[in-house]
């Protein structure tokens, strides 16, 4: 059997009775802060364009447009602007350790689409999510992160998988059709990092994961159709692995399926940056607050990064924007001087604030050479040198909402409610209830569209 086949087997025999209850809870974590990041990343001006042409193109449909009102799209076009929704301010979830894979982006947000359409349950959201994820996180492994080093945005390739096995599911698709839908999948990924070397375009980043979005539900559709789809798309001769990946490792794609649960390593953001900035991030404000200093008394930084970080994540002098979140010195210095708990503090007027360009230039980056670490592309070790003299540190490979730091009960609830905005009170309280108690919602389509709505 090829590893498509295998995943299409445990698609269909994985019941949501059998799942553990962690597992269900990380699930519905997920999708709280799925629609929460969504609902945020709706003002944006790229965002606004995407949600433009889908609607125009996709409109008469059943399925919501997270942040907007009264707008209704057909399951792919919602698919894609929720998912360039979710990724369109650096926000949305991730897995840990790092695969290149994004699920609220890529599984979420077109679930719910699809879950709109077929009128689906919140349980049957739910599995379908937990099954996507069980079968994208895999792959996402199994390429050992290694198609950003030829220049893929991993998630814009991962990401069509991830979609098309939670569309399938959510339209109970046959065995024979959900390998198709993989096989389809397979020939619709893309996304290019060139916008992390050029003078503009950055708002690419978030349109590589709505198309993902979109690009499984079209693929699951396609094969509810008849089209047929290539089984060995994952681990053949030219197909994803190969193709894509530097290096790989074929019996990650299927290892443990059913007794090692994938889903439990999702990660949540805390900060509106690039996932390798946060363990910096965090020990920076850990060590503001534990020894009690602001930016006006540290004379240098220095911080020990992945080889990642060095060849991706340093834009000193960002353009806009997109390119600032990408970069880990630039995002660190943003966090010296701005709250990085409010993502409202990420706008244009850091990108002509001297005091951030002087201390993202002058941050040292060297790669790690502290012995006796356990590092990883997310690690960090931060070194702060005050004007005093005087010398603190802090190694981190973990920040609150990562798998082991998990971000729940009210941490959760207190980020969903700000990123859905100063709306309707009430609304937010009956999406925060309905989507904590999924399992109890019957019909998705009857709540209320949650609308963000800036401060007065």
């Amino acid at each position: 059997m090829t590893a498509s086949q295998t995943l299409a087997q445990f698609c269909l025999e994985q019941k949501l009775s059998t799942i553990p209850i962690e597992v269900k809870e990380m699930a519905k974590a997920v999708i709280v802060d799925t629609v929460g990041v969504a609902t945020y990343g709706s003002q944006f001006a790229w965002s606004q364009s995407i949600a433009r042409y889908a609607s125009a193109v996709g409109g008469h449909g059943k399925s919501r447009v997270f942040g907007l009102a009264d707008v209704r799209l057909q399951a792919p076009f919602a698919g894609l602007a929720n998912g360039s929704f979710t990724h369109a301010f650096e926000q949305d979830s991730l897995r840990k350790p790092g695969a290149g894979v994004h699920p609220g982006a890529t599984i979420v947000a077109p679930a719910f689409a699809v879950a709109e359409e077929v009128g689906a349950t919140g349980s049957e959201l739910m599995h379908a999510v937990i099954i996507a994820c069980e079968v994208m996180f895999r792959i996402g492994a199994a390429s050992l992160h290694t198609s950003e080093k030829k220049g893929f945005h991993a998630p814009g390739l991962t990401g069509p998988y991830g979609s098309a096995i939670a569309a399938g599911i959510l339209m109970k698709l046959n065995a024979q059709q959900i390998i198709a839908a993989l096989g389809i999948a397979g020939s619709m990924s893309s996304g290019l990092l060139a916008f992390t070397k050029a003078q503009q375009g950055a708002d690419v980043k978030r349109l590589h994961l709505g198309r993902a979005a979109e690009a499984g539900i079209v693929a699951a559709r396609l094969a509810q159709e008849g089209l047929d789809g290539p089984e060995n798309i994952l681990d053949g001769h030219f197909g994803f692995l190969e193709s894509y990946c530097g290096d790989s490792n074929p019996e990650l794609l299927t290892k443990d399926l059913g007794t090692a649960w994938e889903t439990n390593k999702i990660c949540l953001k805390a900060f509106p940056c690039h996932v390798t900035s946060h363990t910096s991030i965090e020990s920076l404000r850990l060590l503001m607050q534990e020894h009690l200093f602001d930016a006006s008394e540290v004379r240098k930084i220095e911080i020990e990064v992945s080889d990642k970080v060095l060849s991706h994540h340093v834009i000193r002098q960002p353009n806009d924007i997109k390119q600032a979140q990408y970069s880990l010195p630039f995002c660190v210095a943003w966090a010296l001087y701005r709250d990085p708990y409010q993502p409202e503090n990420m706008n244009t007027s850091i990108l002509s604030d001297a005091s951030i360009t002087r201390m993202s230039q002058a941050i040292i980056l060297t790669p790690f050479n502290t012995p006796n670490k356990k590092n990883s592309a997310w690690s960090s070790l931060l070194r702060i040198t005050l004007q005093s003299g005087k010398v603190i540190e802090r190694w981190s490979d973990e920040f609150t909402g990562s798998p082991t730091k998990p971000l729940t009960g009210d941490g959760l609830k207190n980020r969903f409610f700000q990123l859905t905005g100063h709306g309707n009170l009430q609304t937010k309280e009956l999406w925060w209830e309905s989507l904590n108690h999924l399992d109890q919602v019957q019909d998705l389509t009857q709540l209320p569209d949650l609308i963000y709505q800036q401060k007065s």
